[in-house]
């Protein structure tokens, strides 16, 4: 079950991305605005997707821990493969500006899951400042370029990037859109079943489900992510791969944890406040000063984030085992 939800959740992404940029290109949308709205939204819709209907059967600890888990694989996992096959150089000014967001994202999310339950309110809070951010990003970014040009090789790497996902994508705004409704239902299908089998590997492995949507769940949500910016990096569009990663964590804890509190009420594990939320908070900070000092993330440095990553499942799996 957990198997064909995994590979339904891959499908399902895949062609609801493809009709997505179809759709958008379709309606003359230019390839930056693509790459920032279009792509980020397509890439998190399995976390979402999951998510949203773990909080509907009443099992929100996967949910929460899916966002979470997703977004610690984002930086370890994710960035750690895309260093490894190719270096990622980018600007620090813009990595820094990106991290700060991720990290105000995560303290607003503690914030209010210290408060309490997270409401209705709470997720319009969260989701409008994700729009409000956007739409600052995507101006300042304007301006910047329009200014002086200092982002132009930034800009050309989304571009061409981008520009290589629509030139594969249906020409036809038919077809475009039958992909996305085929998407949703492949999504829908899969997260249904994930979901279920996550709940059973939980009960008859005596883990908890936070760790399953932590672990397991997390990874396979993530797999979008990770094969465009594995597909990024090997194109050499590294700085793509960096951005896709930190704008997924954004869109992960604003959009999808908003949408969340907005379907049904919820509270975080206590586990995951006092230490899975650091965690995730000290990963995406972590990259500010490797770029700094390193002006990149080597592959030394990728090695170690596989390493970390691969330390920190480990250590999920070494907790009490927990009694049903």
């Amino acid at each position: 079950m957990t198997g064909a939800g995994l590979l339904l959740l891959a499908f399902g992404g895949e062609v609801l991305l493809r009709g997505a940029i179809g759709v958008a290109s379709r309606l003359g949308l230019s390839p930056m605005l693509i790459g920032l709205t279009v792509v980020a939204f397509a890439t998190s819709m399995p976390e979402l997707v999951v998510t949203v209907t773990a909080g509907l059967e009443d099992v929100t600890d996967i949910g929460v821990g899916n966002v979470v888990g997703s977004n610690i694989a984002n930086i370890l996992l994710i960035l750690g493969v895309a260093a490894v096959i190719s270096p990622i150089v980018t600007k620090p000014q813009l990595v820094l500006r990106d991290c700060i967001a991720v990290l105000a994202a995560t303290l607003l999310f503690v914030g209010f899951a210290y408060y309490g339950e997270l409401s209705f309110l709470h997720g319009v809070a969260m989701i409008a400042c994700l729009i409000g951010y956007v739409w600052y990003s995507y101006r300042n970014d304007a301006v910047r370029n329009g200014d002086d040009g200092e982002d132009e090789d930034s800009l050309s790497a989304l571009d061409d990037e981008v520009a290589e996902e629509i030139e594969s994508a249906p020409k036809s705004l038919g077809i475009a859109l039958a992909l996305v409704v085929g998407g949703i239902i492949g999504l829908v299908l899969g997260s249904e079943l994930l979901v279920r089998g996550a709940v059973q590997i939980a009960r008859a492995a005596g883990v908890s489900e936070t760790v399953i949507g932590l672990t397991l769940v997390a990874f396979g949500t993530s797999l979008p992510e990770l094969a465009t910016s594995i597909t990024a990096a090997i194109r050499g569009h590294t700085e793509v791969a960096l951005g896709n990663a930190l704008g997924s964590n954004l869109f992960n804890l604003l959009l999808i944890l908003g949408v969340l509190a907005m379907v049904t009420p919820f509270e975080v594990d206590a586990a995951v406040l006092s230490f899975d939320a650091w965690i995730m908070a000290a990963v995406s900070l972590m990259v500010v000063p490797i770029i700094m000092i390193c002006g990149q993330i080597g592959r030394l440095s990728g090695v170690i984030f596989l390493l970390l990553y691969g330390a920190y499942i480990t250590y999920q799996f070494t907790l009490p085992p927990v009694v049903v």
